[in-house]
Order: structure tokens, then C-alpha cells, then sequence
């Protein structure tokens, strides 16, 4: 016969962090992700050929903005604290 008190009394496992901070770093790693997706392309079949597309707004400022952000979203996740 089992004592109910011993079943209680085992320790719950225990996130670190709540949902909410997992959902803001899942968050934060998908602005990374479209960060690296915004950054790519722009090569070019023939090496001898020189393609100016590596030097577009998209690919100087917006992708690495975009991966700055989302790596302060994912220091945000971390460092939030929880009630």
C-alpha cells in the first residue's frame, strides 16, 4: 500500500524560464532567421562577372539590422523576469 504523502511530496520539474519568455525567444530567433534569409543571394553564376546586388540596401543595412534585432529580442527573453 502506497502512502499518498510520498507522491505529494515529490518536487514538480521546473522550467528556468515561464512560457512567455520561450515565446519571446522564438520570436527573437525567427527575426534572426529572416535576418539571414534578407542577407542571402546575390552571387553570380560566372565568377568573372561582377554583380552589384551584394551592395543593396537590403543586404548592407536591413538584414544585419534585422539580426541585431533579433538578437536583442533574445537577450529581452532572457533577462525578463518572471512573476
Amino acid at each position: 500500500m502506497k502512502n499518498n504523502n510520498t507522491e505529494e511530496q515529490q518536487p514538480k520539474q521546473e522550467f528556468l524560464f515561464d512560457s512567455i519568455n520561450y515565446k519571446i525567444l522564438l520570436i527573437g530567433i525567427a527575426v534572426i532567421a529572416l535576418g539571414f534569409i534578407l542577407m542571402s543571394g546575390g552571387g553570380s553564376h560566372d565568377p568573372k562577372v561582377f554583380n552589384e546586388d551584394i551592395f543593396s540596401f537590403r543586404r548592407i543595412r536591413l538584414a544585419p539590422t534585422t539580426v541585431l534585432i533579433g538578437f536583442g529580442i533574445t537577450i529581452y527573453s532572457i533577462f525578463k523576469k518572471t512573476k
